[in-house]
């Protein structure tokens, strides 16, 4: 106890003794035999209600055991069912944790992963995807600084994320190894390339990549089949000493839209998996290709960057020709880019917009703004000399088209002369303007559709920039690529724009997540958020149907399902209580990742036990595991004391002592006239 407590509690003391003192005997004239019985009781009650006032503590201290933790990591996805391991691992966790020894010395955390981390409720070996590198890397992060062991539970075979084999983790790690450790030979498709698109009676190449994994001679038959009819054949041999090949077929385009083939090779003598022996692809076969015409005054990298971008899509040409050599002949493309336009496109943006022609503008420091003024491009700019550098901001409102933020707000700002512009039609902004980091409500991207006529404004040169930074903030150029393609795709396209656009792929691996998006406007084109939408799938052999609803997420509508079956079906999304709808295919493959192993991977599983310090184990090893972890003295148990302020008194008890006494001193009162 505090010395200021012992000081208060003596003062309570004194206190309550001159309180019943000056009560029951200063100048008091009468006393009775029980004075001194009520003396004590009001010197007892209001003692005791100083007590309740201060409330004294103690400090208790306490000492506390913390063991080492493991931290078991079990293997939750398909393959382990695939190796038939389900029972032994079950077996090993009730085994390992019902071990007294190792009860005493550590504490149980369990977790399941696959492509996510989970704290263990309970296996189902169901999972599609394994992603070892993830959940070693969070359990490491989550038992920083602490002694915590990690005992990993797998057969190796990773699907996802980064190499394994190379991680350092600060804990060790003990894997026990689940499966077949034997090898068997094995062929098996391990890529194929194929383009997305193709034009009707062209050819295309479909590229595959076969890995034999054997030392015998063997003979087999790879095959490519469109609708249950071979269309390439060729006949392998492998060996020892030629244990890949690569195959190019080239196949014709024959009927348009979209069109499904299945590459497969034949099963050899001794193979036991199979499940990788097959692929299946899509291809999206179209009538013509989109011509697009880009003018320019001036040699600029943005030239090069666009060509780039519009043709990542082999339905798109760009084809880019000097004002000066131009023929004024405009109707061979679908869309025409004017490049920093100036007097020498008179004739040009005449034809355009006598045609209603669709365009893409863009502006630089090069642009004569008193040519754009003059026409009619519907904007107007007093620019001056100078230049100014525009940073761009992306406006989530924009509903023209389905567009995703990619970074624009971090991208390299475009140069442009400065001014203020001002836009006299009716138009969308996609990005806005900043100068030095603060927003401004002037647009660098607009477009417009008015009068069948669809124009796409650019502030500013510089482009490129934007298409470098993207391949740095994700190695690849695909999402600026798909930003440009998706405001190509819209202004090139003279079709009516549908209200109800849906987004789906044509080819789902079996056991995914069927992901689904859809995008409604109302009869303005205008993002209308308060319908609802259904999506219907339909099973197109055993006819069996799924309804799911749509949720709303941002600007668009999102639904997923999940545990559909291999197979062709069909989907229909539908807009509650109106008559409009969308319909479309797709394929869930046969193809699962999970099995396409034939055993164990051991030499992975050992490279990463050595490189934290832990040591493999097979499934079948528990009494040697509990061994090792047993007699490690790295893993110990640190006590800590702690030190804690306890109440001294409980309240509710004196409280009621209090009360108690001065109801008896009362009563005693009462019965000798003393009231």
């Amino acid at each position: 106890m505090q010395s200021s407590s012992i000081l208060f509690l003596s003062f309570a003391l004194i206190c309550s003794l001159l309180v019943a003192y000056f009560q029951y005997y200063y100048k008091e004239k009468r006393k009775i035999e029980e004075t001194g019985i009520l003396f004590f009781l009001r010197s007892l009650s209001v003692f005791l209600l100083f007590l309740l006032l201060i409330n004294p503590e103690i400090k208790k201290t306490e000492i506390i055991n913390n063991k080492p933790v493991i931290s078991v990591l079990v293997d939750n996805s398909k393959s382990i069912t695939f190796f038939n391991e389900n029972s032994r691992i079950v077996n090993f966790l009730e085994s390992l944790e019902q071990n007294n020894d190792i009860q005493n010395k550590f504490d149980f955390q369990r977790f399941s992963f696959s492509d996510d981390v989970k704290v263990l409720d309970s296996l189902t070996f169901n999972e599609p995807q394994t992603n070892i590198s993830k959940a070693i890397i969070e359990i490491d992060k989550l038992k920083e600084g602490e002694i915590a062991p990690i005992i990993l539970i797998s057969d190796g075979n990773q699907t996802l994320g980064t190499d394994y084999e190379f991680l350092k983790p600060k804990q060790p790690i003990y894997p026990i190894i689940v499966g077949d450790t034997a090898n068997y030979v094995d062929i098996k498709i391990s890529q194929l390339n194929v383009n997305k698109y193709s034009f009707i009676k062209n050819k295309f190449p479909v590229e595959v990549i076969l890995n034999y994994d054997g030392d015998e001679n063997t003979t087999t038959q790879f095959t490519i089949l469109n609708k249950d009819k071979i269309v390439f054949r060729k006949n392998l041999r492998f060996s020892k000493s030629n244990k890949s090949q690569t195959i190019t077929a080239n196949l014709t385009s024959e009927k348009e839209g979209i069109q499904y083939y299945k590459a497969s090779v034949s099963k050899i003598k001794n193979e036991k998996n199979i499940n990788n022996n097959f692929k299946t692809f899509s291809i999206e076969v179209i009538n013509e290709q989109t011509k697009v015409l880009l003018l320019t005054s001036v040699l600029h990298p943005d030239l090069g960057a666009l060509k780039k971008s519009i043709e990542s899509n082999k339905q798109r040409s760009l084809e880019i020709i000097n004002i000066d050599d131009f023929n004024n002949q405009l109707n061979d493309y679908q869309l025409i880019i004017l490049y920093q336009p100036n007097n020498k496109f008179k004739n040009v943006v005449s034809q355009i917009n006598q045609n209603k022609i669709n365009y893409l503008l863009f502006t630089g420091s090069s642009t004569d703004w008193n040519f754009i003024n003059r026409n009619k491009f519907g904007l107007t700019k007093n620019a001056i000399s100078e230049s100014e550098n525009y940073g761009a901001v992306f406006n989530d409102n924009f509903l023209i088209f389905l567009q995703e933020d990619i970074g624009f707000n971090n991208f390299p700002p475009l140069k442009d002369k400065f001014g203020e512009v001002k836009i006299s039609k009716s138009h969308q902004t996609l990005l806005h303007q900043n100068i030095n980091g603060i927003e401004t409500q002037q647009p660098q991207l607009i477009t417009s559709d008015l009068n069948n006529q669809k124009v796409g404004v650019i502030f500013g040169e510089g482009i490129w920039r934007w298409r470098a930074a993207s391949f740095l903030n994700s190695n690849s150029f695909e999402n600026f690529d798909k930003f440009i393609g998706n405001l190509i795709q819209y202004l090139a396209s003279n079709k009516k724009r549908n209200r109800l656009e849906v987004n789906a792929e044509n080819i789902y691996p079996a056991n995914s997540t069927i992901n689904v998006s859809a995008f409604y406007t109302d009869k303005n084109y205008k993002f209308d958020a308060r319908v609802s939408l259904e999506l219907m799938v339909t099973n197109l052999k055993t006819k069996k149907k799924v309804k799911v609803p749509f949720s709303l997420v941002n600007n668009s509508f999102q639904t997923e399902i999940a545990d559909l079956s291999s197979g062709n079906y069909e989907y229909k999304v539908t807009v509650l209580e109106q008559n409009i709808s969308e319909t479309g295919r797709f394929i869930i493959t046969e193809f699962e990742i999970e099995n396409q192993f034939t055993s164990a991977n051991v030499e992975k599983l050992k490279k990463l036990a050595n490189n934290s310090g832990g040591k493999l184990f097979y499934v079948d090893q528990i009494d040697e595991l509990t061994s090792e972890l047993i007699k490690n003295q790295t893993f110990y148990t640190i006590q800590e004391s702690t030190v804690k302020p306890q109440n001294l008194i409980n309240w509710r008890w004196i409280l009621f002592l209090v009360i108690s006494l001065f109801t008896l001193e009362w009563f005693i009162r009462k019965y000798y006239g003393k009231i």
